[in-house]
């Protein structure tokens, strides 16, 4: 750890490092070694005619002293990064986040880059004070995020929006990983259903009855009403005519939420109450959404597997996915399997109102006819 490990490491020369450079340079080694290097370091750079500053000096022997003595959060570690004056904000006070540098795609990676030289131009002109970010100066540090606020939001010469390029990338690379998880689901899916018997039509019967409870229920104001339109994106767009058109959606919707909770339906006091207890609706979107490919497949395979009649309830499905992790050689403890209990007891009470279960929590007829084909729909298989 020299001052030939730190110009390697930033890519440039002595005389152009930054505290940045150093800083970052000193966290890629343990810190016991960073803190036995401290002293030559800074003799090497006043040497070399960039010697930063006492502040900076001191900012860094305490900061890994306090990670090597264990008493430093990476929050601790980050805001000193930070102090250097030319590190972006991982999170700024409007709630843009930059990806983890091994997450950033080229649009990031290349803000990222554009931000930094933007910081460095603005310390060399003496309006960044990185002797006060270290000195945990509180206007300093509002200053900084606000700067850095001001250039996210600002068009590049090329007309580009930094915030909104990276946030755009980052949506894309989601949208693909959800869509590669889809096709290894929907694969999965069918090689599950390949060894049960196969189902009947749908039972017309109990399909139009349902369709004729979804369609009174869906133009209701509030809970559960919101929740299944918002999952099934019939906010923003009429309901089918076709009654098994509009129960699949309404199904699949449970498996893939479409939409949002419409935000006009808060008020500035709820929006704003961060202690707040959740609303009935929020609590029952979070636990559909946190439900993950594998939950799906495992519940609902082996709920077809058993056919009409069989348990559906949270408890019941918790336990067959517990089951079929230990059968992979995983095993949940009781606090997973309490989680996921709580997640299927919303989708269990969703289902109840689209006649997939009935009172007792009981698969129907309707729900193993439709709930595959939900999946299947759910998860691009048209």
């Amino acid at each position: 750890m020299d001052i030939e490990y730190v110009c390697t490491h930033a890519g440039r020369p002595v005389t152009a490092v930054t505290r940045r450079d150093v800083a970052r340079a000193l966290l890629a080694v343990p810190s016991g070694v960073a803190l036995v290097a401290l002293p030559d370091l800074r003799r090497a750079m006043e040497a070399a005619g960039n010697p930063l500053s006492p502040p900076f000096w001191e900012s860094a022997r305490r900061t890994l002293s306090a990670v090597e003595a264990g008493l430093a959060t990476a929050g601790d570690v980050q805001r000193w990064v930070e102090s250097t004056g030319t590190e972006p904000i991982v999170l700024t006070p409007s709630y843009f986040i930059w990806p983890e540098e091994d997450e950033r795609g080229p649009v990031a990676t290349e803000m990222h880059a554009k931000l930094v030289a933007y910081l460095e131009d603005k310390v060399a002109a003496g309006e960044i004070d990185p002797d006060a970010l270290a000195a945990g100066d509180a206007e300093a540090r509002t200053a900084y995020e606000d700067l850095q606020e001001r250039w996210l939001r600002t068009p590049q010469p090329d007309g580009r929006v930094p915030s909104d390029v990276v946030i755009d990338e980052k949506d894309q690379e989601l949208l693909q990983d959800s869509r590669v998880e889809d096709e290894i689901a929907l694969t999965e899916l069918h090689g599950v259903l390949a060894k049960l018997p196969v189902q009947p039509e749908a039972p017309v019967g109990e399909l139009a009855e349902a369709a004729a409870r979804l369609r009174a229920l869906l133009v209701m104001p509030g809970y559960p009403a919101n929740v299944l339109r918002a999952c099934s994106g019939l906010d923003d767009r009429p309901m089918p005519d076709d009654d098994g058109l509009l129960w699949l959606m309404v199904a699949a919707g449970l498996v893939r939420p479409l939409g949002d909770l419409p935000e006009d339906e808060d008020t500035l006091e709820e929006f704003i109450d961060l202690d707040g207890e959740l609303s009935e609706e929020d609590i029952a979107l979070a636990n559909i959404c946190a439900l993950q490919h594998g939950d799906w497949l495992t519940g609902v395979g082996e709920l077809v597997r058993m056919g009409p009649g069989a348990s559906a309830s949270p408890e019941r499905i918790a336990q067959l996915i517990a089951e079929a992790e230990k059968a992979e050689g995983d095993v949940l403890d009781e606090d997973e399997l309490r989680t996921v209990e709580e997640l299927f007891t919303s989708v269990v009470s969703m289902w109840a109102l689209l006649g997939i279960v009935d009172a007792d929590n009981a698969l129907t007829p309707l729900g193993w006819w439709g709930l595959p084909r939900a999946l299947r729909l759910a998860w691009g298989d048209r």
